[in-house]
This record gives C-alpha cells, structure tokens and sequence, in this order.
C-alpha cells in the first residue's frame, strides 16, 4: 500500500525526520490506514502529516494531547497517533502531555526530539544540554535540561520508550509496538538537526539497546534515569517501561457509546 502524497519535502538535507517519516510509513501499512489518524503541533516535525496520505489533523503550538484525546473519545475504533517536537511537547505543552499520561489515553505520542527549536532556526528547549548556543542564548543557555522520560514515568504513561533515528530497525520496533499497545504511550526520539544542532556523532558513539523485562517498574526507572540528557554517558534506547490498565476511555465511554457521568457512577457502584 502506497501512503506517499505529492506533498514536496522541504526538509534539510541530513534531518533525522526522514527516518522516523519512512518507519512510520512502513508501520502504517499494517494497519488499516483508513483508521488511523495523526495529529501534528508545530515544527519542523509538524510536516509529516502532509506526507502521509491518512486522515490528519494539525494542531496549534503544545495542543497534540488534547486534540489526539478528543479524536479518541469521538471515535474509540481510531489509533491515534500524536507528533511533536520537544519545544512545542515539553515547553508550550508540558501540561497537556503530563495529563494525558495520567489519564491514560489509548494514543501515541512520538516527540521528534532534537533538543532545538530548528524551524525558528535553533533557540534553546527543555532538552537543550546546558551550555548550548544558539540564537537566544549566545554565551550558552545556563539550564541544565530536563529527563521527559522521568517525567512521564511519575505522571503515569503505561508506555515508555526512546529511539534514535539513525538506528532504522528500533526505530521501527519501537514506535510500532507503541502504536499496539492500549493506553497511553510515549516515545522519545533522538533526531538531530543537521543545520542547528548536528549531534550525530555524539549519539553514535553512546547509543546501546536495552535488554530486560519492560514490566519490571524498579528495572526500568534505573535504565530511564541512565542518561540526564546532559552527560557524556552511554544512552539506552529501546521500551523501557509497560505496563497493562484500564484506559481514560474505559472509564468515561461504555462498550463504545457516551453516558451520563452519574449514570456510568450508578452502574459501576
């Protein structure tokens, strides 16, 4: 099945946007792609929707979660799979994203993280390494980043994972065992801008795999609190964390039709 559209691609050259865009191609052609339906914040990662020929939706600036869960409430039968960068997921919309992990929305959010803001032409985001120098912060950002995987892990997502977008294969295991799994999952991609912020190097030579049971809760919050998005030290990727609940759908929707909250609250007590 062809997704391809006659959108032309206006990335840089060397983006590792090109990679998750052929993943989630192949991916999607497993599914029913007349079930599927993404939805884009802005960015540079914002044009992957105009790339795949699916039902989409963009939304504005930090809004994917709320958007992703209302296409899910409206049409449970939907996988929904949301795509941000790391400025517009964890700046603009760090609440959104926390809250739909707690609730445990049945959606996908894969964040194209490339520790800039790239189509604003490379200011600084919660990911930046401290000391970075771009065009807001010329003598060096004086922040030290933040591990999103920590915090989605205590905010409640079911589903935690990194990739790397130069390693075409996990990529592939990994957003596409996201997209299976019911409830909320998170992945975190490493995709280096080329143009602002080439780190290339840096991620080829720490990048390792992870082994180990991704139910095992203790196991995974070592593995998620390996690497600060700061050091020099190695970088897992892989699933780190899974786990199996009831959903946010589960409780405000019944075999598939709205109800009344104090009706629902009557049934179940």
């Amino acid at each position: 099945m062809n997704l391809k559209t006659y959108a032309e691609n206006t990335w840089c050259p060397g983006c590792g946007n090109f990679a998750i865009l052929n993943a989630v191609r192949k991916i999607f052609e497993k599914f029913d792609p007349r079930k599927i339906v993404m939805v884009s914040g802005i960015g540079c990662h914002g044009k992957i929707v105009d790339y795949i020929n699916v039902c989409s939706f963009y939304a504005i600036h930090g809004r994917v979660p709320p958007v992703a869960t209302g296409i899910k409430l409206a049409n449970p039968e939907l996988r929904v799979v949301g795509f941000a960068g790391d400025g517009d997921a964890y700046g603009e919309g760090l609440e959104h994203l926390l809250f739909a992990a707690k609730r445990n929305v049945d959606i996908t959010m894969i964040v194209h993280n490339n520790r800039i803001y790239a189509l604003t032409t490379g200011q600084f985001t919660p990911t930046s390494p401290e000391g970075f120098k771009g065009k807001s912060t010329p003598a060096g950002s004086p922040e030290k980043p933040f591990n999103p995987l920590e915090l989605l892990f205590a905010a409640g997502a079911t589903f935690i994972a990194r990739s790397y977008s130069n390693r075409p294969k996990n990529l592939r295991m990994v957003i596409e065992e996201a997209i299976k799994h019911r409830g909320f999952s998170f992945v975190d991609i490493l995709q280096p801008c080329y143009t602002f912020f080439n780190i290339y190097d840096f991620y080829n030579e720490r990048v390792y795999e992870v082994e180990g049971d991704p139910y095992d809760r203790k196991a995974a919050e070592e593995r998620i609190r390996e690497w600060d998005y700061n050091s020099d030290s190695k970088i897992p990727i892989g699933i780190f964390y899974r786990e199996e609940k009831d959903t946010f759908e589960d409780g405000v929707l019944v075999r598939g039709r709205k109800v009344d909250p104090l009706k629902f609250l009557e049934e179940i007590v």
